[in-house]
């Protein structure tokens, strides 16, 4: 990890929490003037700290209000057979999330986002069941998510 001062420390923790805001404002918000403020911006993104802005949608108002945790194993767990499966899931659009893992009976955890429990069944039916090496899946649907954070703890970068 490259060093990392107080004040891109700030800039990165001001742009977690909003990628619009303008120059002039962060510029002000990190105690620098604009020019500064841009070219520290344009090194964190050309340094890979920044992967890239998006902006961060209400799945209730996009009509996706069913989230869905899926844990699937796989019948074997070959380096091919791990990235056919990683390339048939992302081409699945209800895939927010996959996630390869351990210490657990299953091989993967995907995160969906549906319409509703028929959308979830028509996907499980249609998509997830035809994956090539499934050997079993068990679902869980999200109740609520009393924590959702899109921002990182920067607090051990740069102290001061």
């Amino acid at each position: 990890m490259e060093k990392l001062d107080r004040i891109d420390r700030r800039i990165l923790e001001i742009l977690q929490q909003d990628a619009r805001i303008n120059i002039s404002d962060l510029a002000d918000r990190v105690g620098l003037s604009q020019t500064p403020c841009g070219r520290r911006v344009k090194q964190l993104e050309a340094s890979g700290y920044i992967a890239r802005q998006i902006v961060v949608l209400d799945p209730i108002k996009i009509g996706l209000p069913v989230s869905v945790m899926v844990q699937i194993s796989l019948e074997r767990q070959t380096k091919e057979r791990l990235k056919q499966f990683e390339e048939a899931v992302e081409a699945i659009p209800e895939v927010m999330e996959c996630y390869l893992i351990t210490g657990s009976q299953s091989d993967y955890i995907l995160k969906l986002a549906t319409r509703d429990l028929e959308h979830y069944q028509q996907i499980l039916l249609d998509k997830l069941t035809s994956l090539n090496g499934v050997q079993s899946i068990i679902t869980n649907f999200i109740i609520r998510q009393p924590v959702h954070r899109t921002a990182y703890n920067l607090e051990h970068i740069a102290r001061g």
